[in-house]
């Protein structure tokens, strides 16, 4: 059986694992689709693939109406993968090629633009631009059915140069003027009293949604983030600093088979793909959860855990800057305490929003601000302090680079270079802000105590590559699980100094 032959196969099951892997392009209807498409399944002649829907698109293709390809999970490859063409794939997720251009892009990957193209179409069948044009495509649709704004607005900020650009785009992808988009969404979606934008931001189910929002809710930090309903039901709001404005995301814990409900509150619109890029990492909405049991179930002593919670999730950050802060606060102290340093130096250093969103007042404080602030209200030794302001200051002028696309390696060896931080704390900024799926804290309190729970050892840690991130997050919760006679949050005390984990 040939590769195609699989994927084929995958389209016959209707199997919702391979949707954003690749796409189903039939050559008899001219319509491309996900392989989960509900419709009924093409010959096996008139069928062909393409690893992009920019790929799809490329080739005359357009979007099926029926199972909206442009809205599937992005593919967990770019997740795992710490090449140039992940790192890329990432930029151009968080929208850099629109802000910045193709040269932006480049100079950002330290190569020059003609390899970008090359490696960018040798892999998915697309350069930087058509990928970039099929995402701004996507927002359009977003925009155009859930907001009341005039098409015209919608063009631009979708990220569009021209508006014939806009109309030319949509035609080619949904077969349809924007007007007649517009009117094929949902009846009058920006009318129901909530503002903002209405989203269902997709992911591989099965998806933990229980296990994440306990994790969010220990961390929550006033007035930058809160939790309101009751488990089950929560909802996870909280304020967001992007390319061109500020902005408001809203997550719901009770979605539908494959989605959570989200709602995007932006001063400017033209940071939509910014904005749902960075709370789909938050979430780890993109992540294979088939993939990661496969491998960590095959373990005999993680196995049990693995298939227990087959849905568990590793949460990034939704501000790379602000997670490393975190870190440093939490640096031997309880979840709680890290919690309420984090309020207090939001309440001295956060920047206001112009009006309160609910209990939502401020922004993360930026790194500047903290490069050379006493921060003598945060209650902490001077070592820390120190720190706080060693890592805002190595993040202010570009020392660190923990920016989407940033490379992994290079920016734990940078972190690793500043006074004050050591393996856990670089670790757990790699983990959470770059979100490496491949992370293993050896040194950490609930790490230990998860290991001796399932009788394992650190070595064991090897054969759980390339989801150690996600094998961390089973053993906190074995951790817990366990009777220990203290308050410390399970990821408590490296061997050599406490954390939190933030």
């Amino acid at each position: 059986m040939t590769e195609d032959d699989a994927r084929y196969e995958a389209v016959r099951g209707r199997d919702a694992r391979f949707d954003g892997v690749f796409f189903t392009c039939v050559t008899s209807t001219g319509v491309y689709c996900r392989p989960s498409c509900p419709a009924t399944t093409p010959k096996r002649a008139n069928v062909r693939f393409h690893p992009s829907a920019a790929a799809a698109q490329a080739a005359g293709f357009r979007a099926c109406r029926r199972c909206r390809p442009d809205a599937v999970p992005g593919s967990a490859e770019w997740n795992t993968r710490a090449d140039a063409v992940g790192r890329a794939m990432r930029m151009i997720g968080d929208g850099v090629v629109d802000r910045e251009g193709v040269t932006g892009l480049a100079g950002r990957l330290g190569y020059s633009e003609r390899q970008v193209r090359r490696q960018l179409t040798a892999e998915l069948g697309a350069g930087p631009v058509a990928l970039a044009r099929s995402q701004r495509a996507h927002a359009a649709r977003t925009l155009l059915q859930t907001t009341a704004m005039d098409i015209a607005s919608v063009a631009f900020a979708a990220g569009f140069a021209s508006i014939r650009q806009f109309n030319d785009t949509i035609r080619q992808v949904y077969a349809r003027t924007p007007r007649e988009l517009r009117a094929a969404g949902p009846a009058a979606p920006h009318a129901d009293g909530g503002g903002g934008i209405a989203l269902r931001l997709a992911h591989r189910p099965p998806y933990a949604a229980g296990q994440v929002f306990d994790f969010l809710a220990r961390r929550a930090v006033p007035g930058v983030e809160e939790i309101t309903g009751e488990r089950g039901e929560r909802g996870y709001r909280r304020t967001l600093r992007l390319p061109h404005g500020h902005g408001v995301a809203e997550v719901g814990e009770a979605g539908g088979p494959g989605w959570l409900p989200a709602r995007l509150k932006l001063s400017d619109p033209r940071d939509l793909t910014a904005a749902v890029h960075r709370v789909r990492g938050l979430f780890d909405l993109d992540a294979d959860p088939h993939a990661v049991t496969e491998r960590l179930a095959a373990d005999p002593h993680l196995g049990p855990l693995a298939l227990t919670r087959p849905g568990l999730r590793s949460p990034g950050a939704a501000d790379a800057h602000e997670l490393a802060v975190r870190a440093v606060l939490g640096q031997q102290v309880t979840v709680a305490a890290a919690r309420s340093l984090a309020a207090t130096l939001v309440a001295a250093h956060g920047e206001p929003l112009p009006e309160p969103d609910g209990s939502l007042t401020s922004l993360f404080p930026e790194p500047e601000a903290l490069a050379e602030a006493s921060l003598e209200r945060l209650g902490m030794p001077e070592s820390r302090r120190a720190t706080l302001r060693t890592v805002g200051a190595a993040l202010a002028r570009g020392a660190v680079v923990l920016d989407v696309g940033a490379d992994r390696a290079e920016a734990e060896r940078a972190l690793l270079a500043l006074r004050g931080i050591g393996p856990w704390t670089a670790g757990y900024i790699r983990m959470r802000a770059l979100g490496d799926p491949d992370v293993f804290l050896p040194g950490d309190a609930g790490v230990r105590h998860g290991l001796a729970r399932i009788g394992a050892g650190a070595g064991a840690a090897e054969g759980w590559r390339p989801w150690r991130s996600y094998a961390l997050h089973h053993l906190w919760q074995a951790a817990s699980a366990t009777p220990v006679p203290t308050d410390r949050e399970p990821t408590g005390r490296p061997a050599r100094a406490g954390s939190a984990a933030p």
